[in-house]
């Protein structure tokens, strides 16, 4: 999973970027100051893994990674390539989902390009911004699409209604996530690759006095704005996200429950992302390694196989499985299918979320 952390100049973007991954991002107080995406690596927390490392007594414990991606302030005019909005707009276009930050802090001390804090206005300017460039694309789209319907193909008819449809929202100045499509349409528009077709979470940066309070003027706005898009709001402060970072895990727990905050930024963001994304984890367990595999919600045995190796899905035949909370109630593997609690499942079935996994296989 790819996330990209989008948003105006000096919004706490790569406060936040440093804080959460740790990868040492330039941070200044002046526009452009990133100009490439910085990228970071970061594990995906999962406290199953350390209850299967003891109970197996593996030599390693890997967890799913995600990629988080800084990418370059945007400002207005960046469609029609002012700033950097070329370059930050085929960054962009790369990742699965978007989190936009948006200033909710008042700071004299930090320059804010639109001269004050106004979340509703920077929120849309990115939006439009994005809107722009997806109309372009859908223009540019269009064109051959009814080049190539002129032969009467089903399919090439059929896309220039849809593009049509989705070109006519676009110039109402509404993201395409937000237009009402069938099953079929839908899948269809993936393909296209629209940037405001990610799904989205907004992320509320704030201060350090009002990280507990969700109930600030800005924090409204923006939450009442991502209502219109169905999409997500999270509360968080960057500045708080970077102390956090550098404390021991004991330390950032006790001091995440004196702020009055359940769990840090980034595991908030992670959770945000795979529902975002429709996606699970399922674990292997061994004395060689403990490890998280990452998966789409539906995703059947073999394909979940093949997120090890090709070969694992070329060469299916059964895996064995067992629920995570069977194994850790019955206290191992032994146990759990003495008690029945290990399955035999083939080609059709659908894994879970938590699902202890061994393929069988033969190539």
């Amino acid at each position: 999973m790819k996330l990209g952390v989008v948003g105006l100049p000096n919004v706490g973007k790569s406060t936040l970027f440093n804080a959460i991954t740790a990868a040492g991002a330039e941070c200044a107080n002046y526009p452009f100051c990133t100009i490439e995406p910085n990228v970071g690596i970061v594990s995906v927390p999962d406290e199953r893994l350390e209850v299967l490392t003891k109970m197996h007594n593996a030599k390693k414990t890997i967890p799913a990674v995600l990629e988080f991606v800084d990418i370059a302030g945007l400002v207005k005019g960046a469609a029609s390539g002012e700033g950097l909005g070329n370059k930050f707009l085929s960054h962009i276009r790369e990742v699965d989902a978007i989190v936009h930050v948006v200033r909710c802090f008042d700071d004299a001390d930090i320059v804010h390009t639109g001269g004050k804090v106004d979340p509703l206005t920077d929120i849309e300017i990115i939006n439009l911004e994005l809107i722009l460039a997806d109309l372009e694309a859908c223009q540019k789209r269009l064109e051959k699409a009814q080049k190539a319907a002129k032969t009467h193909e089903k399919k090439a008819v059929a896309e220039v209604e849809l593009l049509k449809k989705i070109l006519a929202h676009l110039e109402g100045e509404k993201p395409v996530r937000t237009l009402e499509l069938t099953k079929e349409d839908s899948s269809t528009t993936k393909h296209f690759f629209f940037i405001t077709n990610k799904p989205v979470i907004y992320c509320a940066n704030v201060g350090e006095s009002e990280v507990s309070n969700a109930d600030s003027e800005h924090v409204k706005v923006v939450k009442n704005y991502a209502k219109t898009e169905n999409a997500e709001t999270l509360t968080i402060s960057a500045k708080i996200e970077a102390e956090l970072s550098v404390l021991p895990d004991d330390e950032r727990a006790v001091f995440c429950e004196e702020l009055g905050i359940p769990e840090s930024g980034l595991s908030r963001i992670i959770k945000s992302g795979y529902a975002l994304l429709g996606l699970i984890s399922y674990l292997t367990a061994g004395e060689k390694e403990v490890r998280a595999w990452t998966i789409v919600k539906g995703t059947k045995a073999p394909g979940a196989a093949g997120k090890i190796h090709t070969d694992f899905e070329k060469g299916f035949i059964r895996a064995e499985v067992v629920a995570y909370t069977d194994l850790v109630t019955l206290g191992s593997h032994s146990a759990a299918k003495e008690k029945g609690k290990v399955r035999l499942e083939g080609k059709e079935y659908v894994v879970q979320d938590g699902d202890v996994m061994h393929f069988r296989f033969n190539v």
